[in-house]
């Protein structure tokens, strides 16, 4: 049954590969995404905040390509839709900001339509338009997330994050695609540094699902696609050599960058002395970059009750104190 008073939906940002785990880890994080969407005589679009400005208003729109899928999945007539988006994910830092995207869209069709399909069937979904699944495996559900997909299926194991574990992202002025930033990887690696990554990746994996806060300065250390990227964000280089002397128990490019994140343990007190390091570093490149303290965000994406008497304009302003 079509839900005529549309749904809402809350959608966390994440960040992959986490140094080592190149397209299998990732993470939600507490930067969010919300869209409403409303069955409709004649689809609209009402696009809000600076982050989401030239995307664009029309059927073209990743947000209603995604809702049709779910519907032509679901074995539903295909619909016409009034869609509302506000977002705080920047686009194209290394945010997962397609990733949150699609995984919105995909859940708040689903729940539009009576929620038919499973979270495994749109897991999949969501990867085989992502073409990998940490990104959109961590918005999904939240957490850590540990991902493989086959091409046709993406299995997948959550990992609650460390109580104390904090997270720290540098994120630059200036745009970097996916596209640009998978085009300076090499097509094959030495078995080396292929054995370098597998044992690094594990014991991350182990350590972050262990809590062992203290190991994870060991294991975050990358050969396979950071010193790639590093040419594509100068100063990157110097932060993952230093970091870890200035607070961080970890640091890496998040997913194809430009941002790069630092974990700290909040149990230590380094923050301001982290936050003047990469933003010093970033600006001896005349690289200007804005800083957030941010969580691991524990729930995935998850559908917020939609109140009558409130327009999504109100729950925006509730939800981030923002004037419009």
């Amino acid at each position: 049954m079509i839900r005529t008073n549309g749904v809402r939906v809350k959608v966390p940002a994440s960040t992959a590969n986490l140094g080592p785990g190149f397209d299998t880890l990732g993470m939600a994080l507490s930067l969010y995404a919300w869209i409403e969407m409303k069955p409709a005589q004649t689809t609209s679009f009402h696009l809000y905040g600076d982050n989401l400005k030239g995307l664009p208003a029309d059927k073209s729109n990743l947000i209603y390509k995604v809702a049709q899928s779910v519907f032509a999945e679901a074995g539903e007539s295909l619909l016409e839709l009034e869609i509302s988006m506000y977002s705080d994910i920047p686009l194209t830092r290394g945010l997962g900001s397609s990733a949150s995207a699609i995984v919105g869209a995909l859940f708040a069709a689903n729940q539009l339509i009576g929620s038919p399909l499973s979270k495994a069937k749109l897991f999949d979904m969501a990867t085989a338009l992502e073409h990998h699944p940490d990104n959109v495996g961590a918005s999904l559900y939240g957490g850590i997330i540990t991902a493989v997909w086959d091409g046709i299926h993406a299995e997948s194991l959550r990992i609650e994050p460390p109580v104390d574990l904090g997270v720290l992202v540098a994120i630059p002025d200036f745009q970097l695609s996916t596209t640009k930033a998978r085009e300076v990887l090499p097509k094959q690696v030495s078995l080396s540094d292929a054995v370098y990554n597998v044992s690094r990746a594990s014991l991350l994996t182990a350590a972050l699902a262990s809590g062992r806060l203290d190991l994870i300065s060991q294991c975050m250390s990358d050969r396979l696609h950071q010193p790639y990227r590093a040419s594509l964000v100068p100063g990157m280089s110097r932060i993952l050599e230093e970091a870890t002397d200035h607070g961080a128990i970890g640091i890496a490019l998040s997913g194809a960058g430009p941002t790069l994140l630092a974990l700290a343990d909040q149990r230590i007190s380094a923050g301001t002395e982290l936050e003047q390091f990469l933003l010093s570093v970033l600006g001896e490149h005349n690289i200007t970059a804005k800083t957030l303290w941010l969580k691991p965000c524990r729930d995935g994406v998850t559908e917020i009750t939609m109140e009558t008497e409130d327009s999504f304009l109100d729950l925006i302003q509730n939800e981030v104190n923002l004037t419009f």
